[in-house]
């Protein structure tokens, strides 16, 4: 069976300013070469720190960004050359995902649904399912989104990627920000939904109590490079340690501090 993600050599680098008054800049690798595959049906974490290159990964694989190099696919088809296809096989949600928040929830919902070419009224029925099911009550559902609560949105936005019900899922980093009841409420939703329909599912976060629920494997950042790889019980083992953390800390800490010396 093929990998539902593949992702081989991937590099991404970004031009960054010296300073407003000089032209010239230097370049940045925000990936220097990262390698890693995904099963289907399989929820595979990418853990690190701010500026470890997991966003960057998540806007290649969705389309959003094109890699400097290496190979990228998806369901067998590769990027970016079959892009267009790609799009209509992807879910994304990310920390800052953007609305119209003058307009409801419904609103945002039919609207995205229209952009697809769903229904409506087929659009709408998923919609409310699957939020029903991340504990929203109906009576919000016609209400702007200004007016909510940030784990309210980011239930409209879980609703928004899973329209299509796309066989995969890019989640970057769902949960930051939300209180306690939400991140539980999204973590449940996420465990059944890759049990009773087989959703791939590729999760950013910096939580390792959250990707060591939802992950069956996963993976460390830091700087751009993949550090360390494999099971949580696995990385534990691997570096001596007792928690995923202090295996975290093992694995990826040194290189995370000698970068940040660099940059100071």
């Amino acid at each position: 069976m093929l990998p539902a993600i593949e992702v081989h050599d991937v590099k991404k680098r970004f031009r960054k300013r010296r300073s407003l008054r000089k032209a010239n800049a230097s370049a940045e690798w925000a990936l220097a070469g990262v390698s890693f595959t995904v099963a289907p049906g399989e929820t595979y974490g990418l853990l690190g720190p701010n500026g470890s290159g997991k966003s960057t990964l998540i806007r290649i694989l969705s389309t959003l960004l094109i890699a400097d190099g290496g190979e990228v696919r998806l369901l067998g088809h590769r990027l970016p050359d079959e892009q267009a296809h790609v799009r209509r096989l992807i879910g994304r949600v990310s920390v800052d995902a953007a609305f119209y928040k003058k307009l409801s929830a419904r609103e945002n919902l039919l609207y995205t649904a229209l952009l697809y070419g769903l229904e409506p009224g087929t659009a709408e029925q998923r919609a409310m399912a699957v939020l029903e099911r991340l504990g929203m009550e109906e009576r919000t559902f016609s209400a702007p989104l200004e007016e909510m609560s940030r784990g309210m949105q980011q239930k409209i936005s879980i609703a928004r990627a899973l329209m299509l019900d796309p066989p995969v899922l890019l989640l970057d980093e769902p949960t930051t920000g939300l209180d306690p009841k939400s991140r539980r409420d999204v973590q449940t939703f996420l465990e059944d939904l890759r049990q009773r329909q087989g959703t791939t599912i590729l999760l950013t976060t910096h939580d390792m109590a959250e990707a060591e629920r939802l992950c069956a494997r996963m993976g460390f950042l830091a700087h751009g490079r993949l550090v360390a790889e494999g099971t949580a019980d696995g990385l534990r083992r691997r570096a001596l340690a007792d928690t995923l953390d202090d295996a975290f800390i093992k694995l990826a800490g040194e290189m995370v501090s000698s970068g940040d010396k660099q940059k100071g």
